[in-house]
């Protein structure tokens, strides 16, 4: 079984038990999060989709850690001016772990 979740702007596919990495939730670790904008869920060779969203499904799943991205490099360049600027930035992400998916 699987569920399309939507969180923070974006669309992830989960499965029972997969860790994923979403964008920061205020949520402490070991705290439980509920999804309820699901947007697809399907398994055994069936699917339902939402028009937006499937009613009555969720998708639960445990926090993990509150962690931090590799670091991207921000470095702007015009040559010729002897112009350079380097910046740095480290994305806040929360780490789950999926419990259950509850269909409708």
């Amino acid at each position: 079984m699987f569920a399309v979740i939507r969180s923070g702007g974006k669309q992830y596919r989960v499965t029972p038990d997969a860790v994923l990495k979403v964008e920061k939730l205020d949520a402490e670790a070991g705290s439980v999060v509920t999804f309820t904008d699901v947007l697809a869920v399907g398994g055994e060779g069936s699917l339902t989709l939402g028009s937006p969203v499937v009613a009555g499904a969720s998708v639960t799943a445990t926090v993990i850690a509150q962690d931090r991205l590799a670091k991207i490099i921000i470095f702007k360049k015009r040559r010729r001016q002897n112009s350079r600027r380097k910046n740095g930035h480290r994305q806040c992400v929360t780490v789950l772990r999926v419990s259950a998916i509850n269909a409708a």
